[in-house]
């Protein structure tokens, strides 16, 4: 297994290599370990606008896939990119997404395990780099600092992550550590650390997501549950535009111009 010198890294490759190597065959185990799943029930809104980001964006494009997973990402890059490259630190994750490629005839996207750190591409090397929520497992100048360096003169990251100020979403990653490593839990992003990509990026644009939306998770695969997110989507337009509550959304998608 490749082997990294931080601690932290080495414990982010045990934690998904077993959750996507190992716990993926127990169907009961899998589930304790990725219970906080059904809260992307409710990212509907979000979804629309980052797919519609992308299909305009990525269309013809080379994309980085920065921290891939098990490819989903990479997969719907496909559509639209012209070529498509997903790294992770995880092994595992990495014999998943070439599988899924293979299987699905995508001969556009390649995948390599590589430090999200450290990225062992060319200056310039993308037009876009996509990222969904791996910021907060690094170290986050660093992490800015080789986005920047891989994106070519006016390229754009596009980034989904959840942010860290709402204090009920703090208690239930407090009460729930075995869902992530120590690290993660700790470093989920702020509004000061979305602030710092402007030392990197010369245009940097934000929207929030969810909120009262969360409130419809319980009503999931029920008859209720479209409806009820629908008014709590148009709740959430008004809410998010007050300025005392805005940062208490769970996710920010942040648009990142080089």
């Amino acid at each position: 297994m490749t082997e990294f010198p931080e601690r932290r890294k080495q414990d982010e490759i045990d934690f998904h290599d077993r959750l996507r190597a190992v716990y993926r065959r127990d169907p009961e185990r899998y589930g304790r370990f990725t219970a906080n799943d059904k809260y992307y029930s409710i990212v509907r809104r979000r979804n629309v606008y980052v797919e519609a980001w992308l299909s305009e964006h990525a269309r013809g494009a080379r994309v980085l896939d920065y921290g891939c997973g098990a490819g989903d990402t990479s997969m719907k890059l496909a559509r639209w990119a012209r070529h498509v490259v997903g790294i992770d630190l995880s092994p595992a994750s990495i014999r998943i997404s070439v599988d899924r490629a293979e299987k699905a005839g995508v001969d556009s996207a390649e995948f390599h395990v590589m430090d999200c750190e450290a990225l062992k591409f060319p200056d310039a090397s993308f037009d876009v780099v996509v990222e969904m929520g791996v910021l907060h497992h690094l170290d986050l100048d660093r992490a800015y600092a080789e986005i920047a360096r891989v994106l070519r003169p006016g390229g754009f990251a596009i980034r989904t992550e959840a942010l860290g100020h709402n204090p009920v979403i703090r208690l239930y990653r407090r009460l729930t550590p075995h869902l992530r490593t120590a690290w993660e839990t700790e470093h989920i992003l702020h509004s000061w650390d979305i602030a710092k990509a402007r030392q990197y990026f010369s245009s940097v644009d934000v929207r929030l997501f969810h909120l009262a939306t969360l409130a419809a998770v319980p009503l999931r695969g029920t008859r209720l549950f479209s409806p009820t997110l629908a008014a709590l989507e148009l709740l959430d337009s008004m809410l998010l535009r007050v300025r005392a509550l805005r940062w208490w959304a769970w996710e920010a998608v942040m648009v990142l111009q080089r």
